[in-house]
């Protein structure tokens, strides 16, 4: 008997996990601060359960914030960047918003609990690309040059991360904040006319 239990057992804990990590992925999207309690109650299970999988809130959201850097990777590992530098940094821009949309709090949920070079770590694909495309863009003219790609990286992250928290606080439509992260960040990326 006990051969028959320990596979259902095996596929039950797997199907909790799973539930538990879905609700966190949600809730810490939309609010960083959730509790253990809300989401357990979110996944469908009690708080004993939750803790018998993740034996604390951190190891919860390191597990939420590694899935969430796994499916960015995948994501934007399938984005086209050949052809002209700004059209190659609208179709960026597109599919990093709708993961920043996705995974936004979790972001500030993982600062809050994880180390900083893991942190950092977190952003070093995503930010790999873009310092690539940029350095691109400035070099065939299409990217202001003034200023310290670093800096232009920062701002694109900021105005991702601001328009996310718009979209959670109602100020602006979801589906307006993908134009005007496009239409924000390529005026700031823009080339200075002449005087």
């Amino acid at each position: 008997m006990s051969a028959v239990a320990s596979p259902l057992k095996r596929a039950d804990a797997r199907r909790n996990i799973e539930a538990i990590v879905d609700a966190a992925t949600a809730l810490l999207a939309v609010n960083p601060d959730a509790s253990v309690q809300e989401i357990a109650k979110a996944a469908g299970v009690g708080r004993v359960t939750l803790y018998g999988h993740f034996d604390s809130r951190t190891t919860l959201v390191a597990e939420v914030a590694t899935r969430a850097i796994a499916q960015t990777e995948a994501s934007l590992s399938g984005v086209d960047f050949s052809g002209d530098p700004r059209e190659a940094m609208e179709r960026l821009l597109e599919a990093t918003w709708h993961l920043t949309h996705r995974f936004g709090g979790i972001v500030i949920a993982a600062g809050q609990v994880l180390p900083p070079e893991e942190m950092r770590r977190a952003h070093a694909g995503p930010s790999k690309r873009a310092r690539a495309l940029l350095e691109r863009g400035r070099r065939e003219g299409r990217f202001r040059a003034d200023m310290p790609v670093e800096w232009q990286i920062t701002t694109i992250q900021a105005v991702l991360h601001a328009a996310s928290s718009a979209v959670h606080r109602g100020e602006i439509a979801a589906e307006q904040a993908p134009r005007l992260v496009r239409d924000t960040v390529l005026a700031a990326l823009a080339t200075p006319t002449a005087p």
